[in-house]
This record gives structure tokens, sequence and C-alpha cells, in this order.
């Protein structure tokens, strides 16, 4: 059967996106945030255009390091986390019926036990399409909220949520395919010796089960990641069903592709299990002329200032000891946040900090793809079509309206050129993502 592509709805419990701005759109959701029909809303959006899954990306903070403040992620709120997901996906549950659900949930700070109840629930309610988006976390003031002083360093972290993983794999199969018997004449509901217990016990991690929850219709749920470092990929390799990332190039895509497909491949794993999925924005008009002013609209809401916060809060520096118009190549700035001020500009270095904010404002580190239903499936068949992804993580710049124009006018194209499926024929989200090829 031919290739064909993967798509995943990007969200968060959050007033917009990537676009710290849209929020401020006349047609936004974003003051609807913390309703939860808002999210049972972009599902079923999703559903009709057959997309793999929705996924929520999730921080344990509200974030203070620019200038010592949350002020200004209040302010003009951005990405400010505001509810859980997990709880939100138990309702999207009952409103969809193939769409896969992916939460954020950090091994830093969840028990495995926890992690390994939690997703099998939402797998049983959702009749097998929970997926975990694992995530080590990055920021100490994470670590704050749990009672801890720190993370611990990031190599141990991924050597920490390694275990972690296993725990919960172990938990998941503590229960025996078939232990549930129902046999209401003899009085057996569950056949004992088909559930044991788990007694994992690694260097950091101990558990000793069996799971209260009876194994799920997938066992596991799906495995996202979305770590870029050497270590991070080495996890991938090992564990990840879909790998979420950003690059503003197909050129870094598609080296990024090869080197973790790769890895797959000496970790033993079939490369076609691993679905690997860039982020792109999308911004999406009649003609090219409305989609380039929609966009130049879009992003003329967008705060400058917010994303010079944003970008502190990303990389861990202070930038509020910066001048905002003083060109990059001037400032002393650490080592590390150099390198991130320095992809996010893609090497123009005669930029200013305030441009910096404004780039990340606009769009974080995903390729703003803006133009006609058919220019965007250009775009993405071109990629694609390259091996530089399976398919995409899908972020409209405005909420919902750009959710609506994609599933009605580029889903369509894609499936015009038979690259993406006219309907789910699998039973869970593992079975969707594995249906033809690439993931």
């Amino acid at each position: 059967m031919p290739r064909e592509m993967h798509l995943v709805g990007y969200c968060c419990v959050t007033p917009t996106w990537h676009n710290n701005g849209a929020w401020r759109h006349f047609e936004s959701d974003g003051i609807e945030a913390l309703n939860p029909e808002r999210y049972e809303n972009i599902a079923r959006k999703l559903e009709r255009g057959k997309f793999d899954g929705m996924f929520f990306v999730d921080v344990l903070m509200l974030n203070d390091m620019h200038g010592g403040s949350f002020a200004p992620n209040l302010r003009q709120p951005g990405q400010t986390w505001m509810l859980e997901p997990m709880q939100l996906l138990s309702a999207i549950a009952r409103v969809t019926t193939h769409l896969g659900l992916s939460a954020t949930m950090s091994t830093s700070f969840y028990h495995p036990y926890h992690i390994a109840r939690s997703f099998a629930t939402l797998d049983h309610m959702s009749g097998g399409r929970a997926a975990w988006n694992i995530v080590t976390s990055t920021n100490d003031n994470e670590a704050r909220n749990f009672g801890k002083d720190a993370l611990l360093d990031k190599a141990v972290r991924y050597d920490f949520a390694d275990e972690v993983v296993e725990a919960c794999q172990a938990l998941w199969r503590s229960w025996d395919e078939g232990a549930l018997i129902h046999d209401r004449e003899n009085g057996i509901y569950a056949d004992p010796s088909k559930v044991h217990y788990a007694n994992y016990e690694g260097k950091f991690v101990r558990t000793r089960g069996p799971l209260t929850t009876p194994r799920s219709p997938q066992t596991s749920p799906v495995l996202m990641q979305a770590g870029s470092s050497d270590r991070g990929r080495q996890f991938a390799a090992r564990w990840a069903e879909v790998v979420f990332t950003l690059h503003a190039d197909k050129a870094h895509m598609k080296a990024f592709y090869d080197d973790l497909k790769g890895r797959v491949v000496e970790a033993g794993r079939d490369p076609g299990h691993c679905a690997i999925l860039p982020g792109i924005d999308v911004v999406i008009g009649e003609t090219e002329s409305i989609a380039r002013e929609k966009a130049d609209y879009i992003n003329s809401l967008v705060s400058a200032e917010l994303g010079v916060a944003e970008i502190s809060n990303a990389i861990g520096v202070d930038l509020s000891q910066y001048p905002l118009d003083k060109p990059l190549h001037d400032m002393e700035i650490t080592q590390g946040a150099r390198g991130m001020l320095d992809l996010i500009l893609q090497g123009a270095r005669d930029k200013t900090l305030r441009d910096a904010g404004y780039i990340w404002g606009v769009r974080q580190m995903a390729p703003q793809v803006v133009g006609t239903p058919a220019m965007i499936a250009d775009f993405m068949q071109e990629y694609f079509e390259a091996d530089a992804c399976d398919g995409f993580i899908i972020s409209p710049s405005l909420s919902p309206t750009a959710y609506a124009q994609f599933v009605a006018g580029v889903v369509p194209e894609l499936q015009r050129r038979g690259i993406f499926r006219n309907d789910y024929r699998g039973r869970t989200f593992r079975e969707n993502l594995r249906d033809h090829g690439g993931g």
C-alpha cells in the first residue's frame, strides 16, 4: 500500500498556541481557555479530518524566569498553562470515537504507578486511544513546585526516565490478557493466576504492583517524545512511537529524520513504528494574497516583549537585563542562550533581541506556512516525499478557525493526492499510526 502521512493536532490548555497574540483576534476562542467545550470542539474538527490524534503540551509552573516575575505571562498570556490535560482528555474521549488522545506527563515528578494507572484508565475510557507524551521537564521552578530544590542533571533525568517507562511497562503488563472472566455462574470475576506483581526495582525507581487497573485495549499507551539532544534522541530511539520536533527548514528536518530513524534501527526497532512529525503553523486563505493578509494581521497582534519573556523561560536565562533594541552580536549572552537565539534567528546576527522576541512570538521555532489549501498541501507533500518527515503536528496560528479551514481545505487536497487516509482503518491509536507505513 502507498505510504500515507500522519497528522496530529497541536493543543495546549492556554489562550493561544505558538502565536502569542492570536488570543486577541476577534475569531479566537482563546478567552474560552477554561471551558472544556473549546477542546471538545477542536477534537471533533480533527476527527472529521481523520487526524491520527490530538496532542496536549503541558508545563507545571507559571513562567517567571524573565525579570523574576510571572507578570509578563499573565498580562499578555501567550502559553500560560491553566488546566490539567488528562482530565480534559477524559471528557474528550466521550465525544470522539477514533481520535488518538495524548497528554504530557513528566517522569521527574510523577511516580510510575500514578502514570501507569492514569494512562491505563484513559485507554479504557477511550477504547484504546491513549498516548503519553513523555517529558523529563527542563525548569528548576517546576521542581520547586513539587518540593525539590532542582531537577536532576539532564543526562541523569533521561536515565531516570528510562526506568520510569520500564516500570510502567511492567505495571501495564501485570494483568494478562483474558484475566477478566466475568463468570457469573461460578462466581469468578477475574482469574488471579493471570494477575502478577511487577516487582520492578531499578537504580532510581521501584514499584511492587500489580496495577489496580486491568490490562487496557492497547496494553500500553502510544509513547510520544520531543527531545532533540543526543541523549533525548537515544531515549526516543528506544521508546518513542511518535516524535514531535521543530525545525525551520527541510534540510534540518531531513538531517534529524535520517539520524533518528538510524538510531531506531540500531535500537532493534522497526523504523516504521516511529512516526517523526515536525510542527508547522498554518494560515490559510482562499487566495495567496488573502492568506498573506490574514497572516500579517495575526502577526501584528504579537507582543515582541512577551516573546522575549517566553525565550527567557525556554532557555532558562533572564533576558530582561539586556536592551531590546541592541544588536545581538553586541551582547555578551551565555553560550547556551546564544545558540538558541541564533537558531531562532537562523543566523541573522544583525537582529535585535526585540526581533528575536517577535519571531518567537509569531511561531516559536516552527515554520509558519501561509497560503491556499493547495499551497499548504504542496509544502507538506514536498517534505513528506523527501523523507524529511512522516507527517506533521498541525498548529493553527488562529484557533479554532485554522483547524476548520485545514480540515475543509487541506485534508481533501492531501486525500486527492493519495498521501492521506480517506477514513480510519484501525481500532486504536497505535493501529492507525502503523497503518500504511511511515509510523
